[in-house]
C-alpha cells in the first residue's frame, strides 16, 4: 500500500480560462515540488493535451490521469477520469459530436493552445469549448461508467455550472462515486452547508488554470496510483481508504 496526494482537476494551456503557465514540464513540475504524486488533466470538452503531459511526467515519480471537465447540456461541469488515453480519446469523439459547431474568439475567452511535452507550440484548437455540449448529465453518468471512467461532479457548490445550483438535487439513479467542491469550502464544512452532500465522499479540487492554484489535499491509501484503486479507496473498500488531508494546500514549493 501507499499513500498518494492527489489533485484530480488540473487545466493546461488547451483551457481558454488557463494561464499560458500551464504547459506540461511546468505542470509536473510544480506538482512534484509540492510533494503531489497523482494529478488528473480536466481540460473543458477537450483532452489533446493529456498525451503531452503523461509524457513529460514519465519517469519523473508522478501520474497522470486521462480526463476531462465536461460541460453538460444542463451547464453543470463534471469531471470525466479515465484508466486509460485510448478511454479518454474514445469518449473525446462522443463528446465531438456533441459541441456545438462554434468557433472560439480568443480576444473574448483566451487561446485554446495544443503543446508538445517541452510545452513547445503545436496548433490552436479553433473550436469553442468554454461552451455546453448537448449531453445530458445522466447520458454522460451512463457513458462514461460504460466506458470504465469515473464521473465526479464538479465545484458543486459554486454558482456558476455547480451541480447544486444549476439542478438542485442529487439523482439516486447517478452511479455516483464522489462529489467535489471547491477551493472555497473544506470538505468537513460541505456537509453543513448542503446536507444533501451526506453519505457520499467528498473530495476538494483546487481547479487549477495556475501553478499557484495546487492544492494536493485528497490523500488516498491505494495498492497502485490507478483509477481502480482510487474507486476502490472511495468506496473505502478492501483496505483502500481516502482522507481530505487539512493544511495540504497551505504546503509552499520546495524551491
Amino acid at each position: 500500500m501507499q499513500t498518494l496526494r492527489a489533485e484530480l482537476h488540473v487545466h493546461t494551456v488547451l483551457s481558454p480560462c488557463a494561464e499560458v503557465e500551464m504547459i506540461p514540464p511546468l505542470i509536473v513540475q510544480e506538482a512534484l515540488e509540492r510533494a503531489i504524486t497523482l494529478i488528473a488533466i480536466t481540460d473543458h470538452n477537450a483532452s489533446a493535451n493529456v498525451a503531452a503531459v503523461q509524457a513529460a511526467a514519465a519517469g519523473s515519480g508522478l501520474t497522470v490521469l486521462p480526463g476531462m471537465e465536461l460541460q453538460t447540456q444542463e451547464e453543470v461541469h463534471v469531471l470525466c477520469l479515465f484508466e486509460t488515453l485510448e478511454q479518454l480519446l474514445a469518449w473525446q469523439e462522443v463528446v465531438d459530436r456533441h459541441l456545438p459547431a462554434l468557433e472560439n474568439n480568443p480576444d473574448l475567452f483566451g487561446e485554446q493552445f495544443v503543446v508538445d511535452a517541452s510545452g513547445d507550440f503545436i496548433c490552436r484548437d479553433t473550436r469553442l469549448l468554454l461552451t455546453s455540449s448537448t449531453l445530458s448529465i445522466d447520458v454522460v453518468f451512463e457513458q462514461v461508467q460504460a466506458m470504465g471512467g469515473l464521473v465526479i461532479p464538479a465545484h458543486v457548490d459554486r454558482k456558476a455550472f455547480g451541480l447544486l445550483t444549476n439542478l438542485g438535487f442529487i439523482s439516486p439513479d447517478w452511479p455516483l462515486e464522489a462529489l467535489e467542491v471547491s477551493r472555497h469550502l473544506k470538505p468537513t464544512e460541505a456537509v453543513l452547508k448542503f446536507p444533501q452532500l451526506a453519505g457520499y465522499p467528498i473530495i476538494q479540487g483546487g481547479d487549477v488554470h495556475r501553478l499557484e492554484e495546487y492544492m494536493g489535499v485528497s490523500e488516498f491509501n491505494v495498492a497502485a496510483p490507478s483509477l481502480a484503486e482510487l474507486r476502490l479507496a472511495l468506496r473505502q473498500q478492501s483496505g483502500r481508504s481516502y482522507q481530505y488531508q487539512p493544511g495540504a494546500d497551505n504546503l509552499q514549493p520546495t524551491k
